[in-house]
């Protein structure tokens, strides 16, 4: 006699429910996430990592993870508004294979980062369920999907942009890759150094319509450079024993957190100024001017109440939250009503 099959959505019990002798071994946990640095964003949740799936939609997750999808969104929307801000007109096909090969070059270069990181990264609470340090996927795939990703975005930026836009995608590869990302663990001064290949995507999106560089568009570099600063030493603050842990020399493993706030202060005051150099130098009018003097005073405000604060992991997380709506802010009106 036939045994009747049991239907699968009767029998399927959670991996929670299942006891511990029964559940799969040598699969470690994924800690719990919060969305407290871009890449985050966008991350599936450790969640969804534990459901079933296939073994191609568990890989397109990881890769993804690899890309790091909140920090290449963020890379998106600069290099969209260097495209805005340019002078000259640019079609939407053109514009649309502009974004996608800068975004396959930065998801190149965050796959290596994670590869180059992968033991630090194990060490951390934040990152240590990251594709790379939960096994989740060899460290040779993220070199081959680096690889693919870096080829067809440098590739297709030659083909649709030019030479220069494809020269400064590469030159954000390498510092970003080879530079930036080897000093974390040697110095503080690698945050300086990383803020520049984070600043270049409004410059290929400017060199893309008009296969020049101008003023307005340094001028968006500069303060995507400035931006970075107090941005990522906030995440240094409220990180501080998670960095030390995995033996990354950031500013507030090495010189301790009040440095970082007075610097974090100083140097949203320098973003004021930058963001307004635009209006000194005819670039810009009085819209942006009131736009731009309005949130960064605010920032500013944000900023400098550190130096006063006791809770000082909770203000940290506020500037690093109000960052981000703070660049799109004023790239945004820079975009509007800027002057070539």
């Amino acid at each position: 006699m036939r045994r009747q099959r049991q239907n699968p959505s009767r029998s399927f019990r959670s991996p929670k429910a299942l006891p511990s002798s029964s559940r799969p071994r040598g699969r470690p946990e994924s800690p719990p996430k919060t969305i407290e640095d871009p890449e985050d964003v966008l991350s599936p949740s450790p969640a969804l990592r534990e459901t079933p799936a296939a073994p191609a939609a568990r890989l397109s997750s990881a890769l993804i993870e690899l890309s790091k999808p909140g920090v290449t969104r963020l890379v998106a929307i600069t290099t969209l508004c260097g495209a805005l801000t340019a002078p000259g007109s640019i079609g939407p096909l053109r514009l649309g294979a502009v974004l996608l090969g800068t975004v396959l070059v930065v998801a190149a270069a965050n796959a290596v980062n994670m590869y180059l990181e992968r033991d630090t990264d194990g060490l951390m609470t934040r990152t240590r369920g990251r594709p790379l340090p939960s096994g989740r996927i060899a460290p040779e795939i993220a070199l081959v999907f680096a690889a693919v990703a870096a080829l067809g975005g440098l590739g297709l930026l030659l083909a649709i942009a030019g030479a220069w836009p494809a020269v400064l995608a590469l030159v954000a590869l390498v510092s970003y890759t080879a530079i930036y990302t080897p000093l974390k663990r040697v110095t503080p001064l690698s945050l300086y150094v990383g803020a520049v290949p984070g600043a270049i995507p409004p410059l290929i999106g400017w060199v893309s319509v008009t296969g020049s560089f101008e003023t307005l568009a340094w001028m968006q570099f500069a303060i995507l450079l400035v931006w970075q600063l107090p941005h990522f030493l906030a995440i240094a603050i409220f990180r501080r024993e998670e960095y030390e842990r995995a033996g990354l020399r950031v500013l507030t493993v090495v010189r301790g957190v009040r440095r970082a706030k007075l610097e974090i202060a100083a140097q949203a005051l320098l973003l004021v100024l930058v963001s307004l150099l635009p209006i000194a130098l005819g670039l810009a009018g009085v819209w942006y001017a009131a736009i731009a003097l309005g949130s960064g005073l605010l920032f500013l405000v944000l900023a400098t109440a550190g130096l006063a604060a006791r809770d000082e992991n909770t203000w940290a997380r506020r500037v690093f939250f109000a960052s981000m709506p703070y660049l799109v802010v004023v790239f945004g009106a820079l975009a509007a009503f800027g002057r070539a």
